[in-house]
């Protein structure tokens, strides 16, 4: 059994990148307390409170976090605003096929470039290829970023203390990889992914997909979702000439490696609930908030 060893020294060390994981353990326990009390339009003190700060930091920390303040992203987390993001699930996708993963409707998005491995690739679980992993602060928690000489093939986050889990996790996809701890060399990924300033049309992050045929069909899909708006899973199995398919397109949507640059989070439920998420839903709740903030949203 291949044993993984994680630098928790280098995740423990002060500084500006565990004030980023700091932010977001704050975001997500005031996540947390708004998803079970939006209905009562809870005070700004009472969400501060949940999230362990004052109301003048608790505002400070969400301008900071994604230009967005408690209020509105309360207002983001509610299904109005959920079902908000479905408008026209279906014709979403059929525009993106006009105009491309670079069309106007995606001036704030990070654009993407991918490629698939070769169905022996996934097949054999990864033999023969080497992967790099590093652990990086997020918006979202702690990332861990994967990637082969080709591009980024891997992107999960986990709460303090459960990084082996998450790690553990990922490598069991591609059991038969060989996997190399590389911070320095990962590190610029994440700064491409997280950086919205880096985010433009003619430097396109590369991504590999390892999956299935079915399973990179959906995963392509995602990929024509532009930030601020959703699909439904259904909307998706037609979108790939499987409309029978719905719930083989939840549990593909499920396995999607690559998470948030492969936006699965923006897939919902017809009704607009925030189905099941891999990384939590209140991570999933966070990222579309935080899309939110860089849409404008007041």
């Amino acid at each position: 059994m291949m044993t993984l060893a994680i630098n928790d020294q280098r995740l423990a060390k002060p500084g500006s990148q565990n004030a980023a994981l700091r932010d977001y353990d704050s975001v997500r326990r005031a996540i947390a307390f708004i998803s079970e009390n939006w209905r009562t339009q809870p005070a700004i003190e009472a969400m501060a409170d949940a999230a362990g700060v004052t109301p003048d930091e608790l505002h400070h920390l969400f301008r900071r976090w994604a230009s967005i303040t408690p209020k509105a992203f309360m207002q983001a987390l509610t299904l109005d605003h959920a079902k908000g993001l479905l408008r026209d699930s279906a014709s979403i996708l059929d525009a993106a096929l006009d105009s491309g993963l670079s069309g106007p409707g995606r001036l704030h998005d990070l654009f993407v470039t991918h490629e698939a491995m070769s169905p022996g690739e996934w097949k054999n679980g990864g033999a023969g290829l080497t992967l790099r992993y590093g652990f990086h602060p997020s918006p979202f928690g702690t990332a861990i970023v994967i990637a082969t000489d080709r591009g980024l093939s891997g992107l999960a986050f986990a709460d303090p203390g459960e990084e082996k889990v998450a790690l553990a996790d990922m490598t069991r996809r591609w059991r038969n990889a060989t996997y190399v701890e590389d911070h320095e060399g990962t590190a610029p990924l994440a700064q491409r992914i997280f950086d919205t300033r880096l985010w433009r049309p003619d430097q396109p992050l590369r991504v590999v997909m390892i999956g299935t045929d079915f399973e990179v069909r959906v995963w392509e899909t995602l990929l024509k979702i532009p930030m601020g708006r959703a699909v439904s899973y259904s909307d998706i199995a037609c979108n790939i000439n499987s409309p029978k398919a719905s719930r083989a397109v939840g549990a593909a949507v499920g396995k999607n490696p690559v998470s948030f640059v492969v936006p699965c989070h923006r897939a919902l439920g017809k009704s607009g609930t925030l189905t099941g998420y891999h990384w939590g839903i209140t991570r999933k709740q966070a990222m579309l908030g935080w899309e939110a903030g860089q849409l404008g949203m007041q």
